[in-house]
């Protein structure tokens, strides 16, 4: 039996699902949208598709799945269309996986011929054809049961008009599907996204077609992820350093799979020079060096945003996320530019920060890092700073300040 290369999550998909699926009376607000975040490359692609959509699919749902990244060059409404038009298409066939799995996991015989939409899919998208609304309906009647629309990296949506009017359709669909008497499920609508602030922003913002949905922060991986990924690395007959400095090295990597990769591989060149005699400590070296590598582009981004960008996010990062605007806050960055600051100035330099996804709105007025990972580059640079201004000044030496 081949080994399954893919870690599997089942536990938190199994969570995730029962909460959108059969919710307790603190999780009915999850049927409005769910809106899940995460820095990128932690894994979240991967466990929707390999995790999630499983477990949606075992529990009777209808799932389709939307990645909004597979063609950034076509917009939002072609992608979700095709999706839909796919889904329809595996309907209809008896022999196809979809349908088998839902006969399977409802007990519900369909029919020898698969399920037909009652509506048109030739017109949807087009003037005076069928809407999503209608055709969202339809695939909760004849589905029998739930219908989950899954959209990754649906950040991508807030780049362009046509995305933002596909939101809106999803809105007009879920409020007609689950606001119907006569339906056996409802539309349920999950998106996932890199781009933290966007993704919070579209279920807090008034103005956003999802506004009061639920937001949630990925899990990242975990110890029990590295001790597999060390398990197989001892299979193949690789070094491996102790699972504890693993773990500790994937944290300040940022729990990104693509990283500990990279860092192991350093670590065999290192056994293979002879120069890994205390294994723990070779590795933490290895992971502390690309780490702050995989930052630096970050860092530089804040450091482009301007000088009024570098202070508000060095005030954020130190856990100081609320009163950016604040009449003594000013006046601090103020005397610290040697200019006046005003809260005109102020929020350029917010937008921009927010923009590159260097930080999130956590509500009115409040702001916090969006990557943990560089935020913990961010500070630990900061104490250099301040270690080499004090060891600057006890020579009597005019310390050097930069960002």
């Amino acid at each position: 039996m081949t080994e399954d290369p893919v870690f599997h999550r089942p536990s938190y998909a199994e969570a995730l699902a029962q909460q959108l699926l059969k919710p307790g009376p603190l999780d009915q607000g999850l049927r409005s949208g769910v809106f899940i975040s995460g820095i990128r490359r932690i894994g979240k692609t991967t466990f929707i598709r390999q995790d999630f959509v499983p477990a949606l699919i075992g529990h009777g749902a209808l799932v389709l799945y939307v990645d909004l990244w597979t063609d950034r060059s076509r917009p939002p409404m072609a992608l979700m269309q095709e999706a839909v038009r796919a889904a329809a298409s595996e309907l209809e066939q008896p022999a196809s996986t979809l349908l088998q799995k839902l006969r399977r996991v409802k007990g519900v015989n369909f029919g020898a011929a698969g399920i037909s939409l009652g509506v048109q899919l030739d017109g949807l998208g087009t003037p005076g054809g069928v809407t999503l609304a209608e055709v969202f309906v339809e695939l909760v009647r004849k589905a029998q049961g739930d219908v989950v629309l899954v959209i990754d990296e649906v950040q991508q949506t807030m780049a362009s008009q046509d995305g933002q009017d596909m939101l809106f359709a999803l809105k007009a669909a879920r409020d007609k599907v689950n606001t119907a008497t006569d339906l056996p499920g409802q539309l349920l609508i999950v998106g996932t996204g890199s781009h933290k602030s966007l993704v919070t922003d579209m279920a807090t913002r008034r103005s956003q077609a999802f506004a009061g949905a639920h937001t949630a922060s990925f899990e990242p991986l975990g110890k029990d992820y590295v001790a597999w990924f060390l398990s197989r690395l001892v299979a193949a007959g690789l070094a491996v350093p102790s699972l504890q400095a693993a773990f500790s090295g994937f944290r300040d990597m940022g729990s990104r799979p693509e990283e500990l990769t990279k860092a192991v591989r350093q670590f065999q060149d290192e056994v293979a020079a002879g120069r890994a005699a205390d294994a723990d400590t070779a590795f933490a070296t290895i992971c502390a060096t690309l780490a702050t590598a995989a930052a630096e582009l970050d860092i530089q981004s804040i450091e482009d945003a301007g000088e009024l960008a570098v202070l508000a996010f060095s005030r954020i990062a130190a856990g100081q996320g609320r009163g950016l605007y604040a009449a003594d806050t000013l006046t601090s960055f103020g005397e610290s530019l040697g200019r006046e600051v005003s809260a005109n100035d102020m929020t350029p330099a917010i937008d921009k920060l927010v923009a590159a996804n260097l930080i999130i709105r956590k509500g009115h007025g409040s702001f916090d890092i969006a990557d943990p990972f560089v935020k913990q580059v961010w500070l630990r640079h900061a104490q250099m700073r301040q270690t080499l201004i004090r060891a600057s000044g006890s020579q009597g030496t005019e310390p050097t300040h930069g960002t």
